[in-house]
């Protein structure tokens, strides 16, 4: 064996290593670790590694830099040791082959799925798994989806910035499926979370931050600088536009202006709020936060979510195809995912801002929004069987600032599926709500994440999962979970979606089933004291997910299907998979996600209901003074 050392850097964070028996400038220091895993029937392990540089007052002194538990190279037998060296004196985390399938002596690195033998230039930095992860053996269809999610890693300049949305080495026209989405992004960096991997999340926040403040140009239009891209590619460029002079990756984002319909991505934002709080709350560390640049980027996603409009509600007024639903589905206006996402971003980013001068107005603003945006979703979006007797029976055409019908919503636009389909326990939050529109669909995220962040009251959160459990056949069928329910059809389905031939009825987002919804329901029903649910939507997914190669949807009402444009070894179908079955291991790690009831906003909303305007108006003329 040999002891490691430094070598030269070959630009972009890649390290070249040479295995020599002693060194002139230092040595290097190991610990061993207890985490284990598996790959492919080898035994692995990880341990800390340091590179101590002997000074002169130290040599002087005959004492070491290494800490009193860490162990002179070179290692034992049978162990192989590769790594890389971030920063003279710092902790590294690499992979040693303990296993006799393993050749003796050769140095082994994980590189993207596989493991293989070292090649100078294109070592990675392994990653430290979690040791709780590690207290029961992960099972077959575990340990291949954590094969599939790295294989998925994408690297700039050496460092993992995030997951492509689908990597599946048969399709040869992958369109944008080869980008990294920021919404797509959320299960995977969760995932990488709860294993406690934290340098690819970390390093996403920070790249996509910075690709906030790029230029963005729609046919001469510049869009907010509060905007974050949807999606971004890495691409090898030459320097200066010659290749003779090398080459080097950037970023090239995506902010809806090469999407298809050129929708910009309002949700994006939302995510990374929550991001990172969820990143704060797992690690630890809340210095990434506080930073100068995440507060600035996080109050320019703010001041651009809150920017006054001509809207009369607290709901974020948004276009079609703006969020998960990134096609013409008729959910522009104020649909329900965005303003669950909206309240729980305003939830995360109340928790994470910085009370100085400069933000106190920002955090009033939101403070006051929450308030607004709460009961407003709570009073108006909320349907069971009472309420939709009271729809039923509405008057319209009220002018009055008594109005109980506030919207003027026609008896007749009551859904005749609705009536026989809604049980007599159990409600939800319908898809959308603007004047004599109320779209009765219901939409799985939009609800779900409304009993994350507490948008929804404890007991509408209830009523949602007695929803779900009542209509399991309808919402879970063949494999979790439908995006929404029902599906448009017929005339219905030609005049909203123009005849889209992608969402088709039961396919895709038109009531196609999502096997990454599993997550989401499966944090739902945690925070609820469900968990069996989630227990039971999960071994149906089993069943067949891995057969069907991780679809990225299913079709047909029952998901009896794989979509028919389904892209296979879907990331976020991988991840959601995984972390709900973290989640069902160690349930308290939900609260990295979840928000409880806020008793401030409850009083504060009281208080403006008791301040009402409307109970007591007086028209207040500015005295002037008129000369003649």
């Amino acid at each position: 064996m040999h002891a490691l050392q430094p070598r030269h850097s070959c630009g972009c964070g890649h390290t070249a290593i040479a295995t020599q028996g002693s060194s002139a400038i230092g040595h290097w220091n190991w610990k061993r670790s207890r985490v284990r895993y598996e790959f492919r029937k080898k035994v692995y392990g990880v341990v800390r590694l340091r590179h101590c540089i002997a000074r002169a007052s130290s040599t002087a002194s005959g004492s070491s830099s290494g800490s009193e538990e860490d162990h002179p190279l070179p290692a034992p037998d049978g162990e192989a040791i590769a790594g890389k060296r971030k920063k003279e004196g710092s902790d590294l985390t690499l992979v040693v082959s303990v296993g006799e399938n393993l050749r003796p002596g050769h140095v082994y690195v994980r590189h993207g799925g596989a493991v293989a033998p070292l090649t100078v230039g294109e070592i990675r930095k392994a990653a430290l798994a979690d040791k709780q992860s590690f207290s029961k053996r992960e099972s077959p269809l575990e340990h291949e989806a954590w094969e599939l999610l790295r294989s998925a890693m994408v690297y700039y300049c050496g460092t993992p910035v995030g997951t492509i949305a689908a990597n599946d080495p048969t399709d040869g026209h992958p369109l944008n499926y080869d980008q990294v989405f920021i919404r797509d992004f959320i299960p995977s960096a969760i995932a990488f979370l709860l294993k406690g991997e934290t340098d690819i999340v970390r390093n996403f926040l920070l790249h996509t931050l910075q690709l906030q403040s790029w230029e963005k140009t729609v046919d001469c239009y510049n869009p907010g600088q509060g905007l974050m891209p949807a999606s971004f590619k890495v691409r090898t460029v030459p320097l200066e536009g010659d290749p003779a002079n090398g080459t080097e990756e950037v970023l090239d984002p995506d902010f809806g202006e090469a999407a298809i319909g050129r929708v910009a991505p309002v949700d994006s934002g939302l995510w990374w709020i929550i991001l990172l709080r969820a990143y704060g709350k797992s690690t630890g560390d809340y210095t990434l936060q506080e930073r100068v640049d995440v507060q600035t980027g996080m109050k320019m996603i703010l001041k651009l979510c809150l920017a006054d409009g001509f809207d009369m509600f607290p709901t974020l007024l948004v276009t079609d195809g703006s969020c998960m639903i990134d096609r013409r589905m008729g959910i522009h206006g104020h649909p329900l995912e965005i303003q669950a996402l909206f309240y729980s971003a305003l939830r995360c980013a109340r928790e994470m801002l910085i009370s100085e001068d400069s933000a106190l107005d920002l955090i009033r603003t939101l403070t006051s929004r929450l308030s607004a945006l709460s009961f407003h979703i709570r009073e108006y979006y909320w349907v069971d069987m009472g309420k939709l007797n009271e729809i039923y029976r509405y008057k319209t055409e009220e002018y009055s600032h008594e109005a109980v019908n506030k919207f003027n919503i026609y008896p007749d636009h009551l859904s005749p599926w609705l009536v026989d389909w809604i049980p007599n326990k159990g409600g939800y939050l319908v898809g959308n709500l603007q004047p004599a529109h109320m779209d009765f669909r219901f939409f799985s995220l939009g609800n779900l994440w409304a009993i994350v962040s507490s948008l929804a009251t404890p007991e509408q959160a209830e009523g949602i999962l007695d929803l779900i459990e009542a209509r399991w056949v309808d919402f879970v069928g063949n494999m979790p979970m439908k995006i929404c329910y029902p599906a448009l059809q017929g005339e219905e389905w030609r005049i909203i979606t123009g005849s889209d031939p992608k969402n088709t009825p039961w396919s895709y987002h038109n009531g196609g089933s999502w096997p990454t919804l599993l997550w989401q329901l499966t944090v739902a029903c945690i925070k609820m004291g469900r968990p069996e649910m989630a227990e039971r939507a999960i071994e149906v997914a089993e069943k067949r997910i891995s057969r069907d190669r991780w679809p990225e949807y299913y079709d047909t009402r029952a998901a009896r299907f794989v979509g028919k444009q389904a892209r296979l070894y879907q990331t976020w179908s991988i991840a959601g998979y995984l972390v709900a079955k973290m989640l069902l291991d160690k349930p308290d790690a939900v609260k990295i996600l979840t928000c409880e009831e806020d008793l401030a906003l409850l009083e504060a909303m009281s208080c403006s209901l008791d301040a009402n305007p409307r109970i007591k108006r007086k028209r207040k003329l500015k005295s002037t003074r008129i000369i003649v």
